[in-house]
């Protein structure tokens, strides 16, 4: 078969499935993208420029708008060039968030399309109203409302959405969940997996050195911000660190914003440590930045009680690792989070904006061995028996030939 992937970020959501369709050594691929360093054997990539800035003038809610049909002329030019090579694809999968397909039916008419459908914005009863200490200013609901432009163009156009979890489906209105398919995201276990000796051993990352017996708390996400829960888990760790001086704490990521607003100077990470001061210990609380995959998965592995928080929004790849990991995970009481952890079943539960109850159950790991090792084989069953690289993998290509030969 002839697969054309469209992502602004190549590989995006596709590594698994490109790398397996390569193996495969039958198809030719082609990924359209903008320019990045990354690569896959036997994948072809295309790049196509940037969009650039939006002319002065352009209304606030409609910039988004603009630039994602600025992108859709982009990928439509590429693929005409394609077009003019020869290159027919039999099916055209890619992300509907950046506008990159909203064109390509004028290109290929009739070829089937699956698009990546993350999902449908809200001004109420979701992410945008959730945090009342971070409250959505009313002239930004327009924006907000309008981000949902691109998607439901392409919820109108031709071909098949997908999404990973019930969620982001729910997000959806009732009309458009019969066009969007449930496609679970799966994880590669063999990589992901528990490593029952690294307690018994120094752990080093970096300048740190964890000590065999002593606990480690850890938090992963992309940014430090709100809303991954950096502000309440930091709010939770002076409790946390006064009741276990054997504790440590590595909080990875980065100090920009992938999601929500900016503060007006300076970073999230450093707005808290300025209101915490003193009640934070010093030498115990770490910060080493976005990690390489290699250590990030160490630490996971080493991990005594893995937090993970989120707003009602798009939940991370790092918590389906660290369930495959086998780590005791702290989960945010939130939607997206118990569509993966049941509480006292492989994880615990706690409420987001509650910093108190959140310390309460980390400490409860921290100090009840036969709880958390209990919850350890939790996660990692549940990775075995829902997060399997061969089911998401098998549900794609059981999309794609429903698809192709309808």
């Amino acid at each position: 078969m002839r697969y054309l992937f469209v992502h602004q970020n190549f590989p995006g959501q596709y590594l698994h499935l490109l790398r397996h369709l390569a193996q495969q050594g039958q198809h030719e691929i082609v990924f359209l993208s903008e320019a990045n360093e990354n690569a896959i054997s036997g994948v072809r990539k295309m790049v196509y420029p940037a969009p650039g800035d939006s002319p002065p003038g352009i209304q606030g809610a409609a910039r988004d708008f603009d630039q994602a049909m600025r992108r859709a002329e982009l990928v439509a030019r590429a693929g005409r060039s394609l077009r003019k090579l020869g290159f027919v694809p039999d099916i055209i999968i890619g992300h509907h968030g950046w506008g990159e397909l909203l064109d390509l039916a004028d290109v290929w008419p009739g070829v089937p399309m699956l698009g990546y459908c993350e999902f449908y914005y809200r001004v109420q009863g979701s992410d945008v109203d959730f945090d009342p200490e971070f409250p959505t200013p009313p002239r930004m609901l327009p924006v907000v409302r309008a981000k949902n432009a691109v998607g439901l163009l392409a919820l109108n156009g031709p071909g098949q959405g997908q999404t990973p979890t019930r969620f982001q489906l729910e997000t959806y209105p009732a009309w458009a969940r019969k066009r969007i398919a449930l496609l679970p995201e799966g994880v590669d276990l063999d990589r992901c997996r528990p490593d029952p000796t690294t307690r018994a051993r120094p752990f080093q990352l970096g300048d740190l050195c964890i000590a065999p017996g002593a606990k480690l708390v850890t938090y992963v996400a992309r940014d430090l911000e709100p809303y991954r829960g950096f502000h309440s888990l930091m709010r939770a760790l002076p409790s946390i660190l006064a009741e276990r001086e054997d504790t440590q704490a590595v909080l990875v990521g980065g100090d920009g914003v992938s999601y929500g607003g900016r503060l007006a100077e300076g970073t999230w990470r450093e707005w808290l440590l300025r209101e915490l001061g003193d009640r934070l210990p010093p030498g115990r609380v770490h910060f080493p930045g976005r990690l390489g995959y290699d250590d990030y998965l160490r630490l996971l592995q080493r991990s005594d009680a893995h937090v993970y928080l989120t707003y009602p929004f798009v939940a991370s790849w790092s918590l389906r690792e660290a369930l495959a990991c086998g780590c005791a995970v702290v989960g945010s009481d939130t939607a997206p989070v118990r569509e993966f952890i049941r509480d006292g079943a492989n994880g615990l539960l706690a409420p987001f904006l509650d910093p108190a109850a959140l310390a309460g159950r980390v400490l409860d790991l921290l100090e009840d061995a036969a709880l958390a090792a209990r919850l350890r084989a939790g996660a990692r069953r549940y990775a075995e028996a829902r997060l399997r690289l061969a089911d998401h993998i098998a549900g794609y290509e059981s999309l794609i030939r429903g698809l192709v030969r309808g």
